[in-house]
């Protein structure tokens, strides 16, 4: 497949202070790509540069085989569009006019009328910008970033200001964007929202990329890749389950006990707690998540000889998934 956007080596700092640190990475053609970290991680100030709004200070940025120091600004933005998480527009000005003067940069503009629709802002049309919710203010910027039908979008922190129910809206919205054949960069803090949609995702921290594949490998290098919790007794002692093969972890907070293990673990947590005599309560399994890989890269603080760990922690370069 063909590459988007290239990173390399991308390095970009404030006086003392280092935003992206050594950045690679690739975002292949067609795919929702998840940019992802706490903030302050340097996603935004990465995404700058590849919009060609921040000069690095070290290496190469391609967009869609541009340079976007040195593209003809008219032919780069036609094939590119942004929603930044500090847009803002005048409180006056109406969803309409905002859209209109937004689809006059371009030569060409898809239909304003069924993208309004599309992202719940019909009825919204003429309103102005500063009687919007956050969340409309939201989907129109991302309307704006549309407008021109971009060949990639990049989306910083679309969800912000969103209820969970928008949210998941958003979700089916983006994978319509991608199935229109725009490869979408999602730049974002909620590790749900990128194990829910994006095909590969890279995690940012302290400017770095840590790790980087689809959201399924990341979990599955995860020892502990499995949960279980349960409720036990008082007098419960929980050290002949921390000596179990297969059990990576067991903590236990008044009477709530969690174990985190491998793919067999609650067949595991029955058979040892039966065999202790223990009847639990409330007990259920979980899958470990995007956030539990993110914390256990970059908590320095956890005892390797006990806590979880992942395996292969190097960014890999695996394809988005045909």
């Amino acid at each position: 497949m063909d590459t988007a956007l290239a990173l390399d080596g991308l390095r970009k700092a404030y006086g003392s202070t280092v935003a992206v640190d050594d950045l690679s990475l690739e975002v292949e053609t067609g795919e929702i790509f998840g940019l992802i970290g706490p903030n302050g991680a340097g996603k935004t100030t990465a995404v700058e540069c590849a919009l060609g709004l921040r000069k690095p200070d070290e290496g190469t940025v391609r967009v869609l085989g541009m340079d976007p120091q040195q593209a003809a600004r008219d032919p780069f933005y036609r094939r590119v569009g942004a929603q930044l998480q500090a847009a803002a527009l005048p409180d006056r000005i109406t969803v309409r006019e905002a859209l209109d003067l937004f689809a006059s940069f371009y030569p060409e503009t898809t239909d304003r009328a069924a993208l309004l629709d599309r992202w719940g802002l019909a009825d919204k049309r003429n309103a102005s910008f500063g009687a919007l919710s956050g969340g409309q203010k939201q989907r129109l910027f991302v309307a704006l970033a549309l407008v021109h039908d971009p060949d990639l979008v990049i989306l910083d922190e679309i969800s912000t200001g969103l209820d969970p129910e928008a949210r998941r809206g958003t979700r089916d919205l983006l994978r319509a964007v991608q199935a229109s054949g725009t490869t979408v960069i999602l730049v974002t803090h909620f590790m749900d929202e990128a194990q829910a949609l994006c095909d590969r995702v890279a995690m940012v921290h302290r400017g770095r990329c840590v790790a980087l594949d689809t959201p399924e490998a990341l979990v599955d290098r995860l020892d502990a890749s499995y949960r279980v919790r349960f409720t036990a007794p008082a007098d419960f002692d929980p050290t002949p389950l921390r000596a179990v093969n297969g059990v990576q972890a067991v903590t236990v907070d008044a009477d709530h006990v969690q174990v985190q293990g491998g793919d067999d673990l609650l067949t595991t947590v029955v058979h040892n707690l039966s065999e202790q005599g223990v009847t639990p309560d409330d007990l259920h399994a979980e899958r470990a998540t995007l956030e539990d890989v993110f914390l256990t890269l970059t908590d320095d603080s956890q005892d390797p000889a006990s806590s979880p760990h992942i395996t292969n922690t190097e960014p890999q370069s695996s394809k988005a998934p045909s």
